[in-house]
Formats: C-alpha cells, sequence, structure tokens
C-alpha cells in the first residue's frame, strides 16, 4: 500500500481526485484504439478501389472537431447556470461508447456508416472532455492543479496503452495454432477490440460518477431549463470580452493555440510521415506503444518539475524538446530513428498539454470553469487544423514530407514567445476567490 506522503506528492490521496484521473483512463481508451491505432488502418478496407481513405478520414474529423469545438462554449456556458456538469459527461460516454460499439455492425462497403460512427465518438469523447476539464478547480486545490492535471494524462497513456497492447496481441496472436495471416480472425480481433473499448470507456467512468459531488452553483447564478439555455447564450455573447477582464488567460489561449497546432500535427502527420519513409505498419503500433509507455512517468515527472521550477517554464522545456524532433524527424530514415523520435515525444506530449491546461485553470473563476473550458476546447480543437494545412502545402510544394517536419517548428517558436509574455502572478492574482471546494 502506498505511503500517505506518497500519495500526498501525486495529489491522489482523495476519492475525488483519483476519480477524476481515472476518467482520463476511461476516455483515452478510445482516443488510443480508434482514433490513432486500429481504424484508420481498418477502415482503408471499406474505401472502394481508387477511393483516398486518408482524405475521407480527415475530413470527418475535422468536421467532427469543428462541431464540437463551435458548440463547446454554449456547452459550457449552459453548464455554468445548471447543475449538468456530470450529466452530460454521462451522455458524451454514453453516446461516444455507443458508436464505438456499433462499430461491429460495419460491414463490406459501408464505408460511410464507419465514418458516421467514427465522428460521432470523436464528438462525444471530446464533448466529454469540455465537461471533464471543467471539473479540474473543483476536485484539485491551487497548489496541486499542475500534479492533478499531469496525473490525468499519465493514467490516460497508461489506459490506452494497456488496452492497446492487450488488442494488438490479440490482432496478431503468437500461439502456433494461430495464423498471423487469417486476415477473418484479424477481422475479428479488431472488431472486438472495438468492443473492448466501449466496455473499458464505460466501466472506468463510474468513479467519476460516484466519488466527485456535482459543483454547486451560486442562487444568484443557477438556471433550469430553457432559462439556463437563455442565460448560456447571453453568457456566450459577453465571453470574449469577460476575458478581457483576464487578459493572462487570454494571452495564455493565443499561445497555447498555436504551440498546440504544432504539439496536434506531429500527433497527426507522424503516420502519413511514417509510411512515407517506407516504415511498416507493425512499426507505426510499436512506436504508439512507446509513446503511451514513456507519456507515463514523463506526466508524472512534468507535474513534479512544475513545482519546482514553475508550471511556464516546464512548458517551455517541453516546446524546446519539440523543436528538437522536428529536427531529428527531418534525418530520419529508419524505425530505430521512429521508435527514438517516439521516446521523445512521450517524454514531454503529456507534460507539456497537461500543464497547459492546469495553468489555464488558474487564471480563471472557478465559478465561470464551464464556459472558459469551452473557449480553451475551442482553441484546443482549432489547433488541429492549421498546422497539418501548412504540412500539406510543404508536401505538395517541395514533393517530400522532409521539409514539411521542419515547418512545425515555427509554431514551437512563435507559441512560446507569446507564452513567455504570460505573466502568470498577475494573471492569478485575477481570480480572486478559492479554487478548492472538494472534500479534505
Amino acid at each position: 500500500m502506498a505511503k500517505p506522503g506518497m500519495l500526498a506528492r501525486l495529489a491522489l490521496d482523495r476519492k475525488p481526485t483519483r476519480a477524476w484521473v481515472m476518467y482520463d483512463w476511461a476516455n483515452s481508451a478510445f482516443i488510443t484504439i480508434v482514433i490513432a491505432a486500429l481504424f484508420p488502418a481498418w477502415f482503408a478496407g471499406f474505401v472502394p478501389e481508387g477511393g483516398s481513405p486518408t482524405a475521407r478520414l480527415s475530413l470527418a474529423t475535422v468536421i467532427a472537431l469543428a462541431l464540437i469545438a463551435l458548440a463547446s462554449p454554449l456547452l459550457g456556458a449552459i453548464a455554468d447556470h445548471a447543475p449538468i456538469k456530470k450529466r452530460m459527461i454521462a451522455l458524451f460516454t454514453a453516446i461516444g461508447a455507443a458508436s464505438t460499439a456499433c462499430l461491429w455492425f460495419v460491414g463490406p462497403g459501408d464505408w460511410l456508416l464507419a465514418l458516421v460512427l467514427f465522428a460521432i465518438g470523436n464528438i462525444a469523447a471530446n464533448g466529454a472532455f469540455v465537461f471533464y476539464d471543467a471539473l479540474l478547480p473543483h476536485v484539485a486545490r491551487k497548489d496541486e492543479l499542475d500534479r492533478v492535471s499531469t496525473a490525468g494524462y499519465a493514467l490516460g497513456y497508461l489506459g490506452g496503452g494497456v488496452l492497446l497492447a492487450g488488442c494488438v496481441a490479440m490482432i496478431v496472436p503468437s500461439i502456433p495454432v494461430l495464423d498471423p495471416n487469417d486476415k477473418s480472425f484479424q477481422e475479428t480481433a479488431v472488431r472486438i477490440s472495438f468492443l473492448l473499448t466501449a466496455i473499458w470507456w464505460v466501466i472506468f467512468a463510474i468513479p467519476l460518477f460516484r466519488h466527485i459531488p456535482e459543483p454547486v452553483i451560486p442562487d444568484a447564478q443557477r438556471a433550469r431549463g430553457m432559462a439556463a439555455i437563455h442565460a448560456g447564450l447571453a453568457d456566450l455573447r459577453h465571453t470574449w470580452r469577460e476575458l478581457k477582464r483576464y487578459p493572462q488567460a487570454g494571452l495564455l489561449l493565443l499561445a497555447f493555440l498555436i504551440y498546440n497546432d504544432g504539439v496536434g500535427t506531429i500527433i497527426r502527420m507522424a503516420v502519413a510521415y511514417g509510411e512515407e519513409i517506407g516504415l511498416e505498419t507493425g512499426d507505426m503500433i510499436t512506436a504508439l506503444l512507446i509513446v503511451q509507455f514513456v507519456g507515463i512517468p514523463a506526466s508524472f515527472a512534468f507535474g513534479h518539475w512544475a513545482g519546482r521550477i514553475g508550471t511556464r517554464r516546464a512548458i517551455f522545456v517541453g516546446l524546446v524538446v519539440y523543436c528538437g524532433v522536428s529536427i531529428l524527424g527531418y534525418f530520419m530514415t529508419t524505425a530505430t530513428h521512429f521508435f527514438l523520435l517516439s521516446a521523445l515525444v512521450g517524454l514531454v506530449q503529456g507534460g507539456v498539454q497537461a500543464l497547459s491546461r492546469s495553468l489555464f485553470a488558474s487564471m480563471i473563476p472557478r465559478h465561470k470553469s464551464s464556459e472558459f473550458f469551452g473557449l480553451f476546447a475551442v482553441f484546443e480543437k482549432f489547433a488541429g487544423i492549421a498546422g497539418p494545412g501548412i504540412f500539406f502545402l510543404v508536401v505538395w510544394i517541395a514533393g517530400s514530407s522532409r521539409p514539411a517536419i521542419l515547418s512545425v517548428i515555427a509554431f514551437f517558436i512563435i507559441g512560446g514567445a507569446l507564452l513567455a509574455r504570460v505573466d502568470v502572478a498577475a494573471g492569478q492574482r485575477a481570480v480572486a476567490e478559492p479554487v478548492y471546494d472538494g472534500e479534505t
């Protein structure tokens, strides 16, 4: 059994914080299994000859992310007037798990059905995270925001990695009596993997609903039914004006939009880049597993470093490493190189994103956390559009992904320069209220 001192350092010594990070373990199964690992290759088998699986998948992803990004601020604003944060997480979880399970029924030629289910799952997973992120200021004390946020990413990496490893072991069996080249067996194993992902998502979401109380909404702010929707719409109209009261939080959002675009580009373009230089599918999955399992201790470490050197400086360290990844990626030629770069990405990916989330949480009013994290979701989702667009533009002009991988450095430099202008102390002083009302 872990010692209380160790639990305190990890900021997981209370049921609400443990339940909160466990939802990342639950939701990340969909992110890892469906979005990153298995669905893209499986979907290619349903697209008619001459069609482009990548183009169709990219379009579905952009549409799904754009829809939830546009809806997030309104949903978040409504949730600041009605006690529905947990109910919205439950709704999105149910929709996402159901759409994932329904992938079992996709048959030959049903590429459109597969895309629709994939898009619904994307919307649900990202929609749940809007309200999940908004719970962070309510379950973590001010001095442990960084550690709780990074612990969530670490558990997400672990959960996604464990399930992916199990699914890969099933899809590519090492048992001699099974032929690993048996396509019918592999097809069934992939479908079972989708069912397992749906079940995993639901089961491990339960602690959040059992152990985290719905945040209390002040009477003057509370509304119900259509009144909550009207209040949410009114808040939405004032959201950008409200940011003027918290200029440092607004500047952080802008910096995050830019440097996270670089992070998202590397995540989304890694497989395409690896395929271009001739890597095998097995190498891609191995690289993804490396990112997952390196990311576990690295995310915890970033939470610890943030407490020692400051959150903003820890993010800077991550951005410098990403610049190095882009430069080294330009010279990459073998699977071994790809594995080494995957390890570097695993070292910083969770830390940069988790600390950005916790730093933003420390500079916004707690009673409007859903509204502001709705904005955060907009910036997070739209951050995945410009980078890949520029990447493909450079590929089209240069005829190769190698120059394109270097272009990503600009996002880290510009985003880092804006982050350097954020006055963290001033931003936190602007929030003149406690950030914790949970159990002690």
